[in-house]
């Protein structure tokens, strides 16, 4: 949505905190595929953390791209808060239970707003969605680290992204609070800061984990020490027999 701004400083820090905080959120994917690779192993990875992470984002990308390219949710977003103008390996059964009643919930909410033409309530209700799912889809993670007593496998690079893009989210918020002299910036996306302060808060337990609870073990040659046993992908009784020649 367009903005008048009284500081073209605060403008342009708003831009910058915001596509900071973009880039860094991005790329925050990266380090763990990459050490996955490296690995060649996905040990020590929560895999319902993945599926609740992908019901999150699912759920911000449609808030987000509706709120953005709607002009009628625009105007619903006006009329509501003013025109002020000034983000052994297997998925559990929970997991999926949670994963299908909120999947099953956003269709009847769609259900419902269809008939009304609310537009703004049906996107809130993705937003609610995304915030709750960003608390409760770290859980499974920070879990596994603490009965595992070891982050190996899970990638401290994401998390030092992610954190920046939670501080950097939370922050550009604030400047654009401070030109305009309203925390309607706060409270009128209140999913947005919320996600925030989630990210931070699981975002510091997990380095908190990694650097002070749990920290890495090295031998001599600098390599990492694991105690835990990797159970291959494929089992010898699973490969398929030699024809006999």
């Amino acid at each position: 949505m367009s903005s008048s701004w009284n500081s073209v400083g605060l403008e342009v820090l708003y831009q910058v905190l915001g596509w900071v905080a973009f880039f860094a959120w991005s790329f925050s994917f990266y380090p763990q595929v990459l050490l996955n690779y490296k690995r060649k192993s996905v040990v020590g990875l929560n895999f319902d953390f993945l599926v609740l992470n992908l019901t999150k984002h699912s759920s911000y990308l449609i808030y987000n791209a509706a709120l953005f390219f709607s002009p009628v949710i625009q105007r619903q977003y006006h009329d509501k808060y003013g025109d002020k103008e000034r983000g052994t390996q297997k998925v559990s059964k929970v997991c999926i239970s949670i994963s299908a009643i909120v999947w099953t919930a956003a269709i009847v909410c769609l259900i419902i707003a269809w008939p009304k033409r609310d537009w703004l309530w049906l996107i809130d209700v993705f937003n609610s969605i995304q915030v709750g799912m960003t608390a409760i889809k770290y859980i499974p993670q920070a879990v596994m680290n603490v009965r595992r007593k070891s982050t190996i496998g899970w990638s401290i690079g994401n998390i030092l992204l992610d954190l920046t893009g939670g501080v950097l989210n939370f922050g550009q918020m604030g400047a654009q609070s401070i030109d305009q002299h309203t925390l309607v910036n706060f409270y009128g996306n209140i999913g947005k800061t919320l996600l925030s302060l989630e990210v931070v808060f699981f975002d510091v337990i997990f380095i908190i984990q990694h650097y002070v609870l749990y920290p890495v073990k090295r031998d001599e040659n600098g390599k990492a020490i694991i105690s835990e046993r990797v159970v291959p992908l494929i089992r010898p009784s699973d490969k398929p027999e030699e024809d006999n020649v």
